[in-house]
């Protein structure tokens, strides 16, 4: 007998389009059978690549066999998009951030919940084995109740290696809304809901030389500040600063650093599945520790520039579609989302006002993802 699975419909063919596609069937629950994009060319290009069906977004919202859109479209569309599919009966994944706004979240929330249908949202990169073990320390109280800490994602800007980076820079992007979600989606699943903000935001520059190919010597406009520095006053009391920056052309701070009770834990890069994680013990010398038996811990690519690399982008819609089949909760859940966003873009309003913004929207940490429940995911099991 066959396992049942989603079809999935992809709507939005650019860069990030390509980890779907590929990575999809490496997963259970979910099968990929059509695509659609504004730009005829570019879904006829996957289609062709990845044999499936190339639709107008029309075709794709009214097809019978698909029964999750994964949206994919630039963030400003994300919201009318992800309504479209909603309105059309289908459930809905999307790439961060989920909106750009709590009111445009809060109406498809509304809109979800009258339909009965679900929604996601990426990253999901915190399913991976690097942040399912430094969540494992932290439930197991190995540096005791995390009292703060800091994390860091600086360098100088998307123009050096996109192709079309113009979005990036239009408001809905910058730093906090682009590469924010990574971080802020991993805090809150270690540490648990953010209470208030607080920031200062700047754009020393008003427009962008593009320096990456076809478009080098281009300029574009800056419409977003791409520096912001942050603190993050969480419920359990902890309180974390957060720098992002597209600003910067070298640092030398840690990623992530949770400073507990008991010592202190070094987590890598939540932009990626795995990564080597670090801790202390009091004033002990940092330890290096031995890589968590996950199978999103695999190197499975190998990147141009670093090296072997764990990449299970579809972990997050995979899980969706399984709870939705199994009838149980799904971890890069609405509440998650929603949280996420009210904290970006209260972090946005505190730069602009100069004031502490108080967070509304309150969710639960999304259930760990185990060793065994990871390798149940996936089609051949690591």
């Amino acid at each position: 007998m066959q396992e049942k699975t989603l079809g999935v419909g992809i709507v939005g063919c650019g860069n990030i389009s390509q980890a779907y596609f590929s990575l999809a069937p490496l997963f259970r629950g979910v099968k990929v059978v059509a695509c659609a994009d504004i730009d005829r060319k570019a879904s006829a290009q996957r289609a062709a690549e990845f044999d499936v069906r190339d639709n107008s977004l029309e075709e794709l919202l009214d097809a019978d066999d698909v029964d999750i859109v994964v949206n994919l479209t630039i963030p400003a569309a994300h919201h009318d998009v992800s309504k479209a599919a909603l309105l059309a009966g289908k459930h809905v994944y999307s790439e961060k951030p989920f909106v750009l706004s709590l009111e445009e979240g809060l109406a498809l929330a509304k809109l979800a919940d009258e339909k009965k249908l679900r929604i996601g949202s990426a990253p999901d990169t915190f399913l991976g084995g690097a942040h399912q073990h430094a969540r494992h320390l932290v439930d197991s109280g190995a540096i005791g109740k995390i009292t703060g800490g800091t994390a860091f994602v600086m360098n100088h800007g998307m123009e050096h290696w996109h192709p079309n980076p113009d979005f990036f820079y239009q408001k809905g992007g910058g730093p906090i809304l682009d590469i924010g979600p990574y971080y802020i989606t991993d805090l809150v699943q270690l540490i648990g809901s953010v209470e208030k903000v607080a920031a200062l935001t700047a754009a020393p520059s008003r427009r962008r030389t593009i320096s990456s190919e076809p478009r080098a010597g281009e300029t574009i406009p800056v419409e977003t500040p791409t520096t912001i520095h942050a603190l993050l006053q969480f419920a359990n009391g902890a309180v974390v600063t957060f720098g992002a920056s597209w600003d910067v052309w070298s640092h030398e701070h840690g990623n992530i650093e949770l400073y507990g009770e008991k010592g202190t834990l070094y987590v890598p890069d939540p932009n990626f599945f795995g990564g080597a994680l670090s801790m202390t013990e009091g004033t002990e010398p940092v330890s290096h520790l031995e890589a968590y038996d996950h199978p999103f811990s695999v190197p499975n690519q190998e990147h141009h520039s670093l090296g072997p690399l764990a990449n299970y982008r579809t972990a997050g819609l995979s899980d969706m579609a399984l709870a939705i089949l199994e009838g149980r909760p799904h971890r890069c859940s609405l509440e998650l989302a929603l949280h996420v966003i009210d904290i970006m873009t209260s972090i946005l309003k505190s730069g602009e006002t100069g004031e502490f913004v108080t967070i509304t929207i309150g969710c639960e940490r999304p259930r760990p993802l185990g060793m065994e429940e990871a390798r149940a995911m996936l089609v051949q099991q690591a």
